[in-house]
């Protein structure tokens, strides 16, 4: 009875718009209470001190920081000259800039938010000046901004790794195919669009103009390099490469670029640390939750009850995929994978699924709920941007949503999908 009041009161807050981590951190408090006593809260403060101090989550600020410090150097601004140049001259081109560069800048914010405020502001009017409508931009920016949390590095993975006790790189190879087979999938969708309503042409190709811009961001490509190689190279780990992607960073803007001011330096610092602040004040709450919820039992009835219904992984995964839709609909994703995958990992595991199979199942279910009303938090944000009513940017936006759910039933139902590139570097 207790854990049904628990959910319910759960639900009523976030309703009334509660945030997420105060919400977590009071019922938590309550359930404890109404459990175990008074004599118990005395352990409050270690179970979210202990849930908010782990090593892996190092990486979350510095990627955050990392990309913060990219879009105030230039450097977005010339990987999108330069993927204008390279395919600006097909039918549809700049929609096509506009996923390109969500793709590369996947590769070293590892946030959707963070890739639809820096490349949105930038890619969007340029869109609406060309003659793209206003929806149209928006819903494109926003579903490859959501890329973001299936390339690595991604701070939904970093989150996932924590809460699963699986491997960060491992998911972070994983997530390479689907992410790049989805990019390409939003190009060729960008194409059918352009070639549907006539949008226009973004430049003649010019093999000057290329050579141009690709020394102008040069610099910039080697940050993947540096970060990526560092990382899959076992040269560093994945908290040690969030690290070197602020160095590089801080170096291009700064020396190479000039373009990082002492302005724009604190502008990131304040950018980053609000949105770390956000998403460790839920890892905390929601350490609070798992344990009390690991006390109870919940975790081990819920395994012995969908197993009860069905031992099948596929008829599993089945039900974990509309539960994690479900979810995606009201919380973020960070909440999600916080909240529920402790939950369910041993489903998961009594099944004989693969954890990093389940890894970017997960992350490519929570990525869809960022594109859908109402919580929608990337949309939202590629609305604000581009100055359009979600409802209107929703009608295209199911597309890229329905084309995103095509990659998750690949993913789910044909592993080698995400698991190839780990089965040929690490074994089976």
């Amino acid at each position: 009875m207790t854990i049904f009041l628990f959910f319910v009161l759960l639900f009523v807050l976030v309703l009334i718009n509660v945030p997420i981590a105060i919400a977590l951190g009071t019922i938590g408090v309550v359930a404890i209470l109404v459990d175990q006593g008074t004599s118990m809260l005395a352990n409050v403060a270690l179970v979210m001190y202990d849930g908010a101090t782990k090593f892996p989550l190092i990486a979350i600020p510095l990627f955050i920081f990392a990309g913060a410090i990219m879009n105030t150097s230039g450097i977005s601004r010339r990987l999108i000259a330069f993927a204008s140049a390279l395919i600006g001259f097909i039918r549809g081109g700049l929609a096509m800039v506009n996923v390109a560069t969500s793709l590369f800048f996947a590769e070293i914010s590892g946030s959707a938010v963070a890739d639809v405020a820096a490349l949105g502001s930038i890619l969007i009017p340029a869109m609406k000046r060309k003659g793209y409508p206003g929806p149209f931009a928006a819903a494109i920016t926003s579903s490859s901004a959501t890329l973001a949390v299936i390339i690595p590095p991604s701070i939904p993975m970093i989150l996932y790794a924590v809460m699963a006790e699986s491997s960060v790189v491992k998911l972070f190879v994983a997530g390479i195919v689907p992410g790049v087979l989805g990019g390409l999938l939003m190009m060729l969708l960008a194409y059918w669009f352009a070639r549907r309503f006539n949008y226009p042409v973004e430049e003649a190709f010019n093999p000057s103009h290329l050579w141009v811009s690709f020394k102008d961001a040069a610099w910039a490509f080697l940050m993947p390099v540096i970060i990526l190689g560092g990382i899959f190279g076992g040269l560093v780990t994945a908290t040690e490469g969030a690290g070197l992607a602020v160095v590089a960073a801080l170096f291009i803007g700064s020396f190479i670029y000039r373009e990082l001011t002492w302005k724009h330096l604190r502008e990131a610092m304040v950018e980053g640390s609000v949105q770390t602040a956000v998403v460790m004040l839920l890892v905390a709450a929601s350490a609070l939750v798992g344990t009390y919820l690991t006390e109870a039992q919940v975790p081990q009835r819920l395994a012995a009850a969908i197993i009860e219904l069905t031992d099948n992984k596929w008829a599993v995964l089945a039900l974990l995929n509309v539960f994690f839709l479900i979810a995606g609909l009201f919380l973020h994703s960070a909440a999600a994978i916080i909240l529920i995958v402790p939950i369910v990992m041993p489903v998961v595991n009594a099944v004989g699924v693969d954890p990093v199979h389940f890894g970017i199942i997960v992350t490519l279910n929570l990525g869809i709920g960022q594109q859908t009303p109402p919580v929608a938090s990337v949309l939202v944000t590629a609305c604000s941007v581009a100055k359009a009513d979600i409802w209107e940017v929703s009608k295209i936006n199911v597309y890229f949503i329905g084309l995103l759910f095509a990659l998750l039933m690949m993913v789910t139902y044909l592993p080698f999908t995400a698991l190839s590139l780990v089965d040929l570097f690490y074994g089976n």
